[in-house]
This record gives structure tokens, C-alpha cells and sequence, in this order.
């Protein structure tokens, strides 16, 4: 069985980043009837943040993204850690170390001045005198001294390390008793059964240490696949310079989950010329063996774009349901479904639609200055005043479009003379969906309410 995880530090928001690489490890886990699991890990108990936890399960949920089982939290696993810790120590694969920070310095500076590259010199690997006093020991994992360690990466292929390049005798816990990154990772992943690890490649140079581990400890290694960086499009990598990277962000733009999903889905991913996937076509066709090696690139414009695609597509009532967070109250409204089929062809955002819907919903209580000096003049007044007198009549065999006409040409008024002026009135500025939908959806009572308004 395929099992993936999705393992977060919860020291902020969830990065959209990150959220590219639990989308993967989902779909690669779903699509094969596996499991993909969550974990927090919060050993480092000074910089974790309970509005952080909060935060990446928000997004989780907003996403659609279920996980298998419990929440595992890291925080709540010191003593399988500490098990651990001491099986190494008993088989003489892991030692204590009692360098002083103060030696440590020393070392580092020495090694600085010779253009060395700064690593432990394994002065308590084989130790075997009387330990120095007020020195509360690290834990450090015996590591090769000489070789190479080779990575089969699904992405990258085959990645080879020198040991001697990279690698020392490293602290797998600390002298407070606390499990270092690297040692609780391959614990939790080997315990609970993961067979394939997704990251980014901010993590490959951590691989060769967790090598190690999974080696000393008899662990079976997961297969590896390291994603490459979501870069800007000035081609450094993502921040928030480049936009929001909170992913709950871009909820409160107006943006669907659907849309971000599939846009992330696309950054390194592709299925020949496709651009639309929703999830049952992820489902189908993903596999992170066809990850693409280089770095992909943010496009703004590419996001909008999905995003008014699924605004056009998603059916009424759900889409009704996400505007409600908006402000906007579709099916309080007569004509609500209606309004929302004509906003949707012309929204990027839900806050697009939002805008729109307010006023055309909501009589304007001001008028846009440049369009009101620009169109309300007084013969588009004495238009209006007219227009108004014949929206008495009975519309049921005639619509707006028809009616309009008709008085256009009884009155020999061009179309752009009356329609402006007209969404100045309806509106409060000179931008709308089409005049005759504007009409539709207010009705004749209301539309005359209005025009009465700005003419007085």
C-alpha cells in the first residue's frame, strides 16, 4: 500500500508551497487506494504556534483535502523518541558528546581560518575516559566517514553524495533531551509506514543525514521524490512580494479552492496541453514520476484565469453558498439566480462578483463623480424621465431589450445615450453587466425608484 504524508512545522501560515506538495502526496495516495497522513511536527516547542496548527488544518479543510486517521503531533511522541535514542546508544551506533559550546566556538573559528568546511572532529566518538563535569551531553549518531550515499530520487534520478563533502558525526538529540529534525523524521516516517516521502528540494541535503538513520536504526527507506521551487516570475523565489503565499489568503481574495488546486497542481506538473483538472482528473492522471525537474514559475494571470473558469462552471448552488461569505445573499433575492448567471461571465474573483452584485442589489446611496459628470446631463435627464413614464406598462409579453428599442426609435435616442446614463442611475457608475439584464433583474418598480432618485 502507498502510504504519503504531509508533515508541516507549525511556525506560521501554510504556504501555498506547501500546500503544492500535500496536494501531490494526496493525489498520488488517493489515486492508488492508499493512505495520506498528517503530522505536525512540533518538537521545536520555542517557535510552534497553536494559531499555526489551526491555521494549516483550516487550509486543509477549505482545500478538501482529507487525511487518514488522527493528527499526528511530534510534540506528543518524546518518548518513542527517546526509546530510540537509547537502542542507538546501546548498540554503540550513536555516543554522547560533551563539547562545550565554548569548544565548539573554538573549533568552528579554527576551521574558518584553515577555509575548512566547519564540522564535528569526532573527539567523543570512541570516549571511553571519565566524562567532564556540568556538561549536559548531545547525542550523536556515528556516521560514516568515507563513501558516498546515493539517493534514488523519482524526480531527479540518481543523486550521489560524498560523505566526506557533507556529512560529520551529527547531534540527533540535544543536551535537553530534545530529538533534532532529522532523527524524529525518520522515526515517524518509518513507524507509520510511509513508503513515499514528496518534499521540496530545500530538503534533499537533509536526505543524506536521514540515510544514515534509517541504515542504523534497520529501517526500510521510503522512495524519494524532491520537488523543485515555486519561483517568482522575476525567477527568485516565491514571496510575499510576489503576492499573497498564505493560502488562506487567497480565500479572503475571492478565490476558489478548486482554482488554487488545480493552478498549483500545474506548477511542475503537466498532462500533455491540458490546463483544466479538477480533482477526479488529478485523480486519474497524476504521478509524481512525471514531476518536472526545473523550477516552475508563479503566473498571477494564470490563476485569474482558472479562477473565473470555475466561477463560469460551478453550479448555482454552491456557488451561491461560497458568495454568501461575501456578503451577498443570493436567494434572499427574486431574481438572485439570475443576477448570479450574468455575473459570473464577467467575474475573475469572488470579490469581482461581490462588488457587482452590491451594486446592482443595492440602490446607490452615491454616484461615481467623472461618470456622473460625463452622462448625467440634461438631455440624458429629460431621456431618462421619459424612459421611466413607459416602464408602467405591462412587461410580460415584451422584454426590457424589446421595450427599449422601441422607445429608442419612437423617440429617435441612440442606444449609448440612454444606456450610460441609465447605469449611472441603476449602478452608481458607469460600469454594469448589459443594461437590458441590469433591467431584468431590478424589475420596473425599482428601475423608476432609481431614475426618479437621480433626477431629483
Amino acid at each position: 500500500m502507498i502510504v504519503t504524508r504531509f508533515a508541516p512545522s507549525p511556525t506560521g501560515y501554510l504556504h501555498i508551497g506547501g500546500l503544492r506538495t500535500a496536494l501531490y502526496s494526496y493525489l498520488y495516495a488517493r489515486a492508488n487506494g492508499g493512505k495520506f497522513l498528517l503530522r505536525i511536527e512540533d518538537t521545536d516547542l520555542k517557535r510552534n504556534s497553536e494559531e499555526a496548527t489551526i491555521a494549516i488544518r483550516e487550509a486543509f479543510d477549505w482545500c478538501g483535502l482529507d487525511y487518514d486517521g488522527e493528527v499526528a503531533y511530534q510534540s506528543k511522541r518524546f518518548d518513542v523518541y527517546k526509546e530510540y535514542v537509547k537502542k542507538l546508544l546501546d548498540e554503540g551506533k550513536a555516543y554522547k558528546c560533551y563539547m562545550s559550546k565554548e569548544e565548539l566556538d573554538e573549533l568552528r573559528a579554527q576551521q574558518e581560518a584553515r577555509k575548512e568546511r566547519p564540522k564535528y572532529d569526532n573527539r567523543y566518538r570512541d570516549f571511553t575516559g571519565t566524562p567532564p563535569a556540568g556538561i549536559e551531553p548531545v547525542i550523536r549518531i556515528k556516521a560514516p566517514m568515507e563513501g558516498e550515499i546515493v539517493i534514488k530520487d523519482g524526480i531527479k534520478g540518481e543523486v550521489k553524495f560524498k560523505v566526506e563533502d557533507i556529512l560529520d558525526d551529527f547531534i540527533i538529540a540535544r543536551s535537553d533531551g530534545t530529538p533534532t529534525y532529522n532523527f524524529t523524521v525518520v522515526i515517524d516516517d518509518a513507524l507509520m509506514g510511509v513508503t513515499h516521502v514528496i518534499r521540496g528540494d530545500d530538503h534533499l541535503s537533509n536526505t543524506p543525514k536521514q540515510i544514515v538513520l534509517y541504515d542504523a536504526l534497520g529501517f526500510k527507506k521510503p522512495e524519494f521524490f524532491h520537488v523543485a521551487m515555486i519561483n517568482g516570475e522575476d525567477g527568485k523565489k516565491l514571496s510575499k512580494r510576489h503576492g499573497a503565499t498564505d493560502v488562506m489568503e487567497y480565500k479572503r481574495m475571492g478565490y476558489l479552492p478548486e482554482a488554487l488546486l488545480n493552478f498549483l497542481v500545474r506548477l511542475g506538473w503537466s498532462h500533455g496541453d491540458d490546463e483544466i483538472f479538477n480533482m477526479d482528473d488529478m485523480l486519474k492522471f497524476f504521478d509524481p514520476h512525471d514531476i518536472n525537474k526545473s523550477s516552475s514559475t508563479y503566473n498571477a494571470q494564470k490563476l485569474d484565469w482558472l479562477n473565473a473558469h470555475y466561477i463560469k462552471t460551478l453550479p448555482y448552488e454552491r456557488l451561491a453558498k461560497e458568495m454568501k461569505e461575501f456578503g451577498v445573499d443570493f436567494n434572499s433575492h427574486a431574481k438572485g439566480e439570475l443576477l448570479l448567471n450574468i455575473l459570473r461571465e464577467r467575474s475573475k474573483t469572488l470579490i469581482d462578483m461581490s462588488k457587482a452584485a452590491n451594486s446592482i442589489i443595492n440602490a446607490p446611496t452615491e454616484y461615481d463623480q467623472k461618470a456622473y459628470d460625463k452622462f448625467i446631463t440634461v438631455q440624458t435627464k429629460e431621456i431618462l424621465a421619459k424612459f421611466s413614464e413607459i416602464l408602467t406598462l405591462n412587461l410580460d409579453a415584451k422584454g426590457y431589450e424589446t421595450l427599449t428599442n422601441e422607445f429608442l426609435q419612437a423617440n429617435e435616442v441612440k442606444l449609448k445615450d440612454l444606456a450610460q446614463a441609465l447605469r449611472v442611475a441603476l449602478t452608481g457608475n458607469s460600469v454594469s453587466p448589459g443594461i437590458f439584464e441590469v433591467l431584468e433583474v431590478l424589475g420596473s418598480t425599482e428601475t423608476k425608484n432609481r431614475i426618479t432618485k437621480i433626477l431629483n
